[in-house]
């Protein structure tokens, strides 16, 4: 199971979570408590492993905002809504398109993966888990929106998805990472995958 730890904004928070198994790093350049700079952002993955995702993630970025981020940070992938990779140049960097509700696509535009949340980005909200498990079944979807500890489980035995995203429900306040939270929501994760519950 994939799992990206998001909204990271300390070393603390970066090592925490690269030590417990996490795939992939999400840092914010969006308006939000966990909204961090590029400069920041690199200097927190500068002696990240190469195994270790970092992603970008943003929300209607301009060209220049974007440009920014790549330059600074060179991220290895860009999560935005979809719409948004319309008008950006990725060159290196990998699409993550965001989707928020079920759209009509033809079995030959689904992307290779998409994150699936709620409406409202970082906001705790859970997603509808119903449209993820019908998503799921055409493409990789990372499941984000609401997760925690609590109800990972349920969330992957109900929509299947290829991966998960957490940010607030592995906080102490808003924006403020927990250590515990985020190995806990991790160590839950992979003992679904060693007891098989995550197939």
């Amino acid at each position: 199971m994939f799992v990206k730890i998001c909204g990271l904004s300390t070393s603390e928070a970066v090592e925490t979570s690269v030590a417990a198994g996490a795939n992939a790093l999400g840092f914010v350049f969006a308006p939000s408590p966990r909204q961090v700079s590029p400069d920041l952002a690199y200097a927190l993955c500068r002696n990240l492993r190469d195994d270790v995702i970092r992603v970008a993630v943003m929300h209607h970025p301009t060209v220049e905002e974007w440009t920014k981020v790549r330059t600074l940070f060179a991220p290895d992938w860009l999560q935005t809504d979809t719409e948004d990779f319309n008008k950006l140049d990725l060159e290196d960097c990998k699409p993550l398109p965001v989707f928020r509700t079920r759209l009509n696509l033809s079995e030959d535009r689904w992307p290779a993966r998409m994150l699936f949340e709620s409406s409202h980005s970082g906001s705790g909200e859970k997603a509808d888990w119903q449209e993820a498990a019908w998503m799921a079944t055409k493409t990789r979807v990372i499941l984000a929106g609401g997760l925690n500890s609590s109800n990972i489980v349920t969330a992957v035995q109900s929509v299947k998805p290829w991966g998960v995203d957490v940010s607030s429900g592995v906080e102490s306040a808003r924006g403020i990472k927990d250590q515990k939270k985020i190995r806990g929501f991790i160590a839950r994760v992979r003992s679904m995958e060693n007891n098989d519950g995550a197939k």
